[in-house]
């Protein structure tokens, strides 16, 4: 065991790797992890606290994520030798683990690619590999372990490597047993045919990631607003001075740099890799989710994207559906196109998707509803990769990587009209409402928003009606019934009745709209109050009994797949403004009681309603 040395003062001049061991179920990761931190003698996890600056980048993105309620556990461990200083990401080998992978190798610059010398080059082994070459790792060293369960055998390690090799990185390979500790620290005397280093002084010798300099650029992560406003967040790319002109992003408000202090010091420059607070001469607005930057070198702003999609749900990708996206310290929400294709990690090919499973891997683009501050990945990790989490469950569902921005997205520009919405709803004499109809087939959506307009009509309201089966005639008649053609035929209603909107009318809805995710896309789509979800409630085997097109009859029989209620799922809402027991209410009553809704006044806090 070699000399003990901890992460006090004594070690700050020494440079840092960042590691991620990585490979498929029992190829030795732990074991190898428990050798090297007995083979340096380091004192670990406890020393969390001294590490200093040299993880403020990964405790400022942990505790932003417990901010958000996202939850991504990576076991990180940390050791040191004579030389350097290590962190190590532990990536477990499950593939239900892979969002961990993701969040390890996002940082790290050498992979430790772990192969049991029994069992040789699985498929998470090359899904690992390609991953972590896709996040920006640069450095891999192949171990291949327990090489004491193969009698040491030199062909056995040769046929491996020339297997790994064919996955398409530069790599150093080295045969190890790390229960023994063979080629671990010390040469081992049962592979003498082996003349490579050792693990040890492979990673000593190996030489940092040297990134790209650039412009200051610092995505803000807190604000102050005790006194002086000051700007927090962590220096991405970059230097900057007191006195320098900089911008805050994506806005492009101009400001002056007046101080900065990394805790109670006060710097004179602020550089890449820091965490600190901005103060402006300008009282400027700047929240989180702003970028502080160069004046003279703004990043790219954009809405749009083309992406490399990491899947890491159990739950499909489905296209259309909105996403929360979190890109640095930004939050948007994103809606993503139908992959263009998938990649198998077996042979690397393109193949086509419809969208991504669990652990798939496939290129998309992809909308957000705001602008946001980027660079593409391969030039600035930081604000390159993003997150996408599931809006209901809040689940971390997957990782991207920007390639692109689309170029549609800098030539369009939202163009003001001198007729205004308010303008057009004056002259009607009304509110615009979008009246959401939703619930199962039979449950007499269209009957009783059919009634509905024509009550309004009668009072001289100005309206129109979407109904489910004309617009699938029409509009989206290029579109079927699986998940992401669900989502996408309700985006086009929503995007469609928020036209409408603006033109002044009272807009009624009635489509089955099966997911609570469609449903708020639609509703977040419009302004407050201007969406009213009426449920229309029925239980499945009345509405399955009435069966006006004979459509259940057919589900069961099996010639209608993913029909909403027998092959496909229903979600109903939760807290509709308006419910109508369809078993015990009349389409004329319910007609008479969502208008009465409509025209009757509203009490204090409630707003307008028509």
């Amino acid at each position: 065991m070699g000399p003990s040395f901890r992460w006090g003062d004594d070690m700050t001049e020494k440079t840092l790797l960042r590691l991620i061991t990585c490979g498929s179920v029992d190829d030795g990761k732990s074991t190898l992890l428990g050798r090297l931190h007995f083979e340096t003698g380091s004192a670990f996890d406890d020393e969390l606290a001294l590490c200093g600056d040299d993880l403020s980048r990964l405790v400022d993105g942990l505790e932003a994520e417990r901010e958000q309620g996202i939850t991504i556990d990576v076991a990180y461990r940390f050791f040191a030798t004579e030389k350097r200083k290590f962190i190590v990401a532990d990536a477990p080998g499950h593939e239900q683990y892979t969002r961990n992978l993701v969040t390890g190798a996002s940082t790290a610059e050498l992979a430790l690619v772990l192969v049991d010398a029994a069992k040789g080059v699985l498929t998470q082994t090359r899904r690992h590999a390609y991953l972590c070459r896709l996040l920006g790792v640069t450095q891999f060293v192949l171990l291949v372990n327990k090489m004491d369960r193969v009698g040491f055998d030199r062909e056995r390690f040769e046929r491996i490597v020339a297997d790994y090799a064919g996955l398409g990185t530069e790599f150093t390979a080295i045969p190890v047993s790390a229960l023994s500790g063979d080629n671990v620290a010390t040469r081992s005397p049962a592979m003498p045919w082996y003349e490579g280093p050792t693990l040890l002084e492979h990673l000593e010798a190996a030489v940092p990631e040297e990134r790209p300099g650039g412009a200051f650029v610092m995505p803000v992560q807190w604000v102050a607003r005790e006194g002086r406003r000051g700007f927090a967040g962590h220096v991405v790319a970059g230097e900057a001075r007191r006195g320098d002109p900089m911008r805050v992003m994506p806005a492009g408000t101009r400001a002056t740099l007046a101080e900065i202090r990394l805790g109670e010091e006060v710097l004179d420059v602020a550089v890449e890799g820091q965490s600190v607070m901005l103060f402006f001469e300008e009282e400027v607005d700047c929240s989180r989710g702003d970028s502080v930057t160069a004046a003279g070198y703004p990043p790219d702003v954009a809405d749009q994207f083309e992406a490399t999609l990491i899947w890491m749900s159990g739950e499909e990708l489905v296209a259309g559906r909105q996403y929360a996206l979190k890109l640095a310290t930004q939050s948007a929400l994103a809606s993503i196109h139908t992959p263009k294709y998938e990649i198998d990690v077996d042979t690397f090919e393109q193949v086509p998707a419809h969208g991504l499973a669990l652990n798939g891997i496939g290129v998309a683009n992809l909308w957000t509803d705001r602008p946001l501050v980027y660079s593409e990945y391969e030039h600035d990790r930081d604000l390159g990769g993003f997150i996408l989490i599931d809006r209901v469950s809040n689940e971390t569902v997957g990782a991207g990587l920007i390639r692109h921005a689309l170029r549609r997205s800098q030539n369009l520009h939202l163009q003001t009209l001198t007729v205004t919405r308010e303008a057009r709803a004056a002259m009607k004499n009304q509110k615009p409402r979008l009246l959401w109809f939703t619930g199962l087939s039979g449950a007499g959506k269209s009957t009783i928003a059919n009634l509905v307009e024509k009550k309004l009509h009668l009072l001289g309201r100005h309206t129109y009606l979407l109904d489910g089966d004309n617009v699938r005639l029409g509009l989206n008649r290029d579109l079927g019934f699986s998940d992401a053609d669900r989502a996408e035929n309700i985006r086009r209603v929503g995007e469609t009745a928020r036209l409408m909107l603006d033109a002044g009318l009272i807009v009624l809805a009635a489509f089955i709209s099966p997911f609570r995710a469609e449903r708020r896309m639609v509703r977040e789509l419009l302004g407050e109050g201007e969406f009213v979800e009426i449920f229309v409630d029925v239980p499945l085997a009345e509405a399955e009994r009435r069966d006006p097109k004979g459509l259940y009859a057919k589900a069961r029989d099996g010639r209608i797949p993913n029909f909403t209620g027998i092959g496909s799922p229903y979600e109903p809402p939760v807290a509709p403004e308006i419910r109508i027991d369809a078993t015990a209410t009349s389409a004329e009553e319910a007609a008479e009681e969502i208008v009465r809704w409509l025209e009757t006044p509203p009490r204090d806090g409630e707003g307008d309603r028509a």
